[in-house]
């Protein structure tokens, strides 16, 4: 069976979904090819700067309606416990994946987008138009974004360079009842990694946390890395000894790369993750992602309006517009991840912040984007 959308998406998460909606809104038929059903939780920090609210407003998606935590301050720990505070330059909230991707899920359902569980397997662009095949169909378009997240065998079929590497980091994720401060993002140190903690809706405690597989793999399990290397952080330690768990063991990913990826492969447009990855400890993935469906989605519209008049100046553009929003925030979170894993500069680092808060608050600055501006 063959199916001819105007635009094909793969991967249905934040930017994959955000891009359906946006398109749809303007009147494009859009197919999402999504492998797994909804809801479903995911390894995310589940904080989002406000940065992008005006975007999903214009969207139609009224967050406050999944009823998430209203986040204003940062705190950050050495690992020796010492704790650097600030309030954050333009705030955020608190949601989980699993509401958040299945809000937006319902809604590019209602605007008449076509979501298919469903896994591919091929990816061609040959005379101005894809080819996308799955296990149970075959996909004609002229316009593919990818949208399927940090890693996939998609990226084999693509023979992305980063994929032949392998990476250091894993992460961890889980959710927790107890006591935690809802206007508070927390970013913890530790040997080898940094955690990050934050209440979701349903006053749920999110915690997760990016480790280096070298210090991780000494340990028999989760509990005993947990217990002998992020308890000696003791803000850490306290989270974790007065929360529950709730789910019955956590969610883990690994092989996650932090490599420079190009926003353009094989003429496919990559948003979100796809196209690149911060540093968690950034904590603005979730926003990034959601910008990028939107700078990618404009374009798309200018292609098909005739005001882009080749496949080539929409893949020049997009790639333009990309870097121009995120390449540098990219590069920051490369160089505040190397640096914490130096404990001597980390411990000197918060202090000063301690003291100096608006240090703290420069440096968020420089990874997060201001409001978006929405043209009609």
């Amino acid at each position: 069976m063959r199916t001819n959308p105007d635009v094909l998406i793969i991967g249905g998460g934040l930017a994959g979904l955000a891009s359906a909606l946006h398109l749809s809104k303007k009147g494009l038929s859009v197919i999402v090819i999504e492998k797994a059903a909804y809801p479903r939780h995911k390894v995310c920090g589940e904080y989002i700067s406000n940065e992008i609210l005006p975007y999903l407003q214009w969207l139609g998606v009224n967050v406050s309606e999944l009823q998430p935590t209203h986040i204003s301050n940062f705190e950050f720990s050495a690992q020796n416990g010492r704790i650097a505070h600030t309030k954050l330059p333009l705030g955020g909230f608190g949601v989980s994946r699993f509401a958040l991707d299945n809000f937006l899920y319902e809604k590019a359902v209602q605007n008449d987008c076509t979501v298919i569980t469903d896994s591919v397997i091929g990816v061609s662009f040959e005379n101005n138009a894809f080819t996308v095949t799955t296990s149970q169909q075959i996909f004609i378009s002229k316009i593919v974004l990818g949208a399927y997240g940090k890693r996939s065998n998609i990226d084999q079929l693509l023979a992305r360079d980063f994929i032949a590497k392998k990476s250091p980091w894993l992460a961890v994720k889980g959710h927790y009842n107890g006591e935690f401060d809802n206007s508070l993002v927390a970013l913890h140190n530790f040997q080898g990694g940094y955690c990050g903690v934050s209440v979701v809706e349903k006053n749920i405690i999110n915690i997760c946390y990016l480790a280096d597989y070298e210090t991780f793999k000494k340990y028999k399990n989760i509990d005993d890395y947990q217990k002998e290397v992020l308890y000696k952080n003791q803000n850490l330690k306290a989270v974790f000894e007065n929360s529950t768990p709730i789910f019955e063991k956590p969610l883990t990913i690994s092989q996650i790369s932090f490599d420079k990826k190009n926003p353009v492969e094989n003429h496919v447009l990559m948003i979100g993750d796809t196209a690149g990855l911060i540093h968690p400890m950034c904590g603005n993935g979730m926003a990034m992602a959601i910008h990028s469906a939107k700078i990618a989605s404009e374009l798309v519209l200018d292609f098909y309006s005739g005001k882009i008049e080749s496949h080539a100046l929409l893949e020049k553009k997009y790639r333009t517009e990309w870097n121009k929003h995120f390449k540098n925030r990219l590069i920051m979170g490369r160089f505040l991840a190397k640096a914490l894993t130096y404990k001597t500069f980390t411990s000197i680092m918060t202090s000063m912040a301690a003291s100096m808060p608006f240090l703290l608050s420069a440096i968020i600055r420089q990874t997060h984007g201001s409001p978006i501006n929405i043209n009609e």
